[in-house]
This record gives structure tokens, C-alpha cells and sequence, in this order.
């Protein structure tokens, strides 16, 4: 039952279920992918299909793994489908287990094993796996919107579209008001323990099609958060092609959600640090690197993830790494600069945006960077989630001129090119808070 507010925090207290049990017989034959699609196959359900460089299940299951309340995925699948999942999300925070004949059953078997992986999660998120477009503001927006009052929340997108019925021959018989009218999207968010023992009580009713309606028909209130076209539902062979309209299949990416053409912005970080007559060594994009002298800074001084900090500020029109950590606060004396690249991030992803590729350059005489080019790579990568091959490093002496070049300091200059939804142009900033 439901027995306190939501909280406010981004502890994980939240468990998502993905439903991917389906066979997508309305879907048409699978597209063709030489990477996937194999010509012994007789046909591929929708949840496997490519959709810009990886299955249309995984881009939930990516989706669901980096949000900070979701605690562990839980993927109901096929039985024949059960090793393919397996293989392909062997991951300590993923379990896999066999779905029903229907998706009430499918989703009361995932609901039974939450409960068993785990019982402190207060709320789960109930998702197709044929909607893979999600956004991950969306699910923080209705973990900020559940409550007591509630028993779920769930994405409701307006009908642009004149509603009508139409008679038995096939004509207009009236015209329906679509101004209350939604199209109730997922995922679906709910008090976990109260959903689960509808779906026990209401195991014998097999007519809900989504569990909005079982938790209506049990008389409990369900709150509704403004959907997104993006968020369609792979249905028919059309969607395929609406789906990829909404990706950038070039580079393998998903766009984020909006309601038209996603808002590209570049941004561009600079940073200086000067040599200390202390001895080394230095920080230098997330890594220790040896230095015969030290660098004078109030954080650990790292100029390569403040420029990378100041770059994706900057492209999200947000201040700059002063602004959010400035040298007059004390907490941030010596402070491990991957903590402000962390939070660079996670301000892209709050808005539900992504980071599309970081380029930095570090200016210095010494010390060398080249040898130490794919470590500080593969560090800004751990720190951000971003894939290595959207990471580059660079590096350049400024041939004995200047401050650099007499050896006095070390410079680095960063962009960073971010995607957000459409929707973010009015976007008001959240609090200037490390989570």
C-alpha cells in the first residue's frame, strides 16, 4: 500500500520493467540489417530490430540503467527468446525471465520477481520495449509526480487529429470532443506494491490492455504527465520509419524527445592553470600524471575537465564552472574536478538531452600528452557514460611562446556538441546542486 510521500532525492527506490514478450505480428517482417538479420531467421520480433546501431530493446534498457532512481531492469521476455536476452544484457543489474501468453500475465510474472529482487523498491516503471524512444526527464518528471493521492502516473499525449465514429457503413456518425481525449503512453509509474496485488486480485481479468486501466477499474486515481511523439509505439511497418526519422542513424544515437526537429548546440571551454613551485604530480583529464612541478588551483586543478566542463556549460546556454563551483567556496577546496564533469552530464541528461561527442586539446610543453592520450580518454568516458570513439584528445606545444611556452602553466580548450528535445528553448535550470 501506499504509506508515504514520493521523495525528492535521487535514491534508486525504483525497479523497471520492460515487457518484450510480444511477437509484433501488426509490425510486418523484420528490416534488413547485415549486423542482425540472418537469412535463416524466419522472421525477428519487433523488440530485436535495429534502430540506429542497436536493438529497439536496448534502447530502453540503456535508457532505464542510467537514470539515478532506477535501482534494477527486469526484462520479460519469450521462453524461446530467454538465451538470446540473456546474451545480450549480461549485466548484474538486468534479470530476464520468461513472459506470459498476454501482457497482463507478462506483467504480473515481472511484478512477482520485483518483489523477490527487490522488496524495498517502492515504485515501478512499467515500459514496452516497443517504444524504445524514451526520454529520461520523463521518468523524473513522474517520479516527481507521484504521490499519495495517486496511485500512478502515466505520459498522456494530447490527439491533434478530429476524432469521429464511424457505422456500420463505414461513414461518420458523429464527431467526438477530443479536447479530455489522451493517448496513454509508457512507461507507466506506480506504487509497486499496490499495483502488484491488483494484478493478483484481477489475475482472472484478461481484458486490460495496460495497467492504467486495471488500477481504474479497482477505483484508485492515476496522474498524468504531458507525453511525447517520440515516445510512439512500434505497431506498424510505418512507425519503423518514423522511429528512424526521430535518430540519427549516422552515428548510432537516438535523438531525445521533442515534439519536431531536435535543437543541436555546440559549446566551447577554455581553461588555464599556472606550474606551482611545489612538486608534481598533476591532474590532467581525470588521471595522475607525473610533473616536476605541482599546479596552483583551488579544486585539484585538472584544466582538462574544466574546459570539458566549461564546453557542455556552455552549449546548454548554463553559466559557467565558476558559476557552479566557484574558487570562494571552501567545499570545493581540492575537489576532484570528475565530480563537475559528472554534473556537466548529468545537466545535459536532465534535460533530456545527450552529449554527442567531446573534443579537447591540452596545451602545454610538458608533459607529454600523446602517451597518455587513450588512459585520459577512456577516464572521460567512465566519467561521462559517453562511448570512446565521441571522445577525442588532442595535444600541442605553442612552440616556445607564451606562458605555455616559457613553461609557466598548462591551457586547454574543449567543445562539446549536445542534442536536446525541442521542447527545452524555455527550459528553466534546476538548482545549481551536485547530486
Amino acid at each position: 500500500m501506499m504509506t508515504s510521500a514520493a521523495p525528492d532525492t535521487d535514491t534508486a527506490d525504483c525497479i523497471a520493467i520492460i515487457v518484450a514478450a510480444g511477437g509484433g505480428n501488426r509490425a510486418g517482417p523484420a528490416p534488413h540489417h547485415d549486423t542482425i538479420h540472418q537469412a535463416s531467421e524466419i522472421k525477428l520480433e519487433k523488440q530485436f530490430w535495429p534502430l540506429a546501431g542497436k536493438s529497439v530493446l536496448a534502447h530502453s534498457v540503456d535508457i532505464f540503467r542510467t537514470h539515478p532512481r532506477v535501482k534494477a531492469i527486469i526484462i520479460v521476455t519469450a521462453p524461446h527468446n530467454i538465451e538470446r536476452v540473456r546474451s545480450d544484457f549480461d549485466e548484474p543489474d538486468c534479470s530476464i525471465i520468461a513472459g506470459g501468453a498476454t501482457r497482463q500475465q507478462s506483467v504480473h510474472a515481472g511484478l512477482k520477481a520485483a518483489a523477490d529482487i527487490e522488496p524495498a523498491a517502492r515504485f515501478v516503471a512499467i515500459h514496452d520495449a516497443a517504444r524504445p524512444l524514451l526520454p529520461p526527464a520523463l521518468l523524473s518528471t513522474m517520479l516527481a509526480t507521484i504521490s499519495n493521492d495517486v496511485a500512478g502516473v502515466a505520459p498522456a499525449l494530447p490527439i491533434a487529429d478530429t476524432l469521429s465514429c464511424i457505422n456500420a457503413q463505414q461513414t461518420i456518425d458523429r464527431i467526438i470532443d477530443r479536447t479530455p481525449i489522451r493517448a496513454l503512453q509508457t512507461p507507466q509509474l506506480f506504487w509497486r506494491e499496490l499495483i502488484t496485488d491488483l494484478h493478483k486480485n484481477y489475475a482472472d481479468y484478461t481484458n486490460f490492455t495496460d495497467d492504467c486501466g486495471l488500477a481504474l477499474a479497482a477505483g484508485h486515481a492515476i496522474a498524468t504527465v504531458t507525453g511525447t511523439h517520440q515516445l510512439l509505439k512500434l505497431t506498424q511497418p510505418q512507425d519503423y520509419a518514423m522511429l528512424q526519422t526521430y535518430c540519427n542513424a549516422a552515428d548510432s544515437t537516438s535523438l531525445p524527445a521533442g515534439h519536431g526537429m531536435p535543437d543541436i548546440r555546440i559549446g566551447n571551454g577554455f581553461d588555464v592553470h599556472k606550474f606551482a613551485d611545489t612538486p608534481g604530480p598533476i591532474m590532467l583529464a581525470g588521471i595522475s600524471v607525473e610533473s616536476r612541478r605541482g599546479i596552483l588551483a583551488h579544486s585539484d586543478g585538472d584544466v582538462a575537465l574544466h574546459a570539458l566542463c566549461d564546453a557542455i556549460f556552455g552549449a546548454l546556454a548554463d553559466g559557467d564552472i565558476g558559476h557552479h563551483f566557484p574558487p570562494s567556496d571552501a567545499q570545493w577546496q581540492a575537489a576532484d574536478s570528475s565530480l563537475f564533469l559528472k554534473f556537466a552530464t548529468d545537466r545535459v541528461r536532465a534535460r533530456g538531452g545527450q552529449i554527442m561527442n567531446l573534443d579537447l586539446t591540452i596545451i602545454c610543453e610538458t608533459p607529454k600528452i600523446s602517451p597518455l592520450r587513450d588512459k585520459m580518454r577512456a577516464r572521460i568516458a567512465a566519467i561521462t557514460g559517453l562511448q570512446l570513439g565521441r571522445i577525442a584528445v588532442k595535444a600541442t606545444t605553442s612552440e616556445k611562446l607564451g606562458f605555455t611556452g616559457r613553461g609557466e602553466g598548462i591551457a586547454a580548450q574543449a567543445t562539446a556538441s549536445v542534442i536536446l528535445p525541442d521542447d527545452t528553448v524555455n527550459f528553466s535550470p534546476a538548482p545549481d546542486t551536485l547530486s
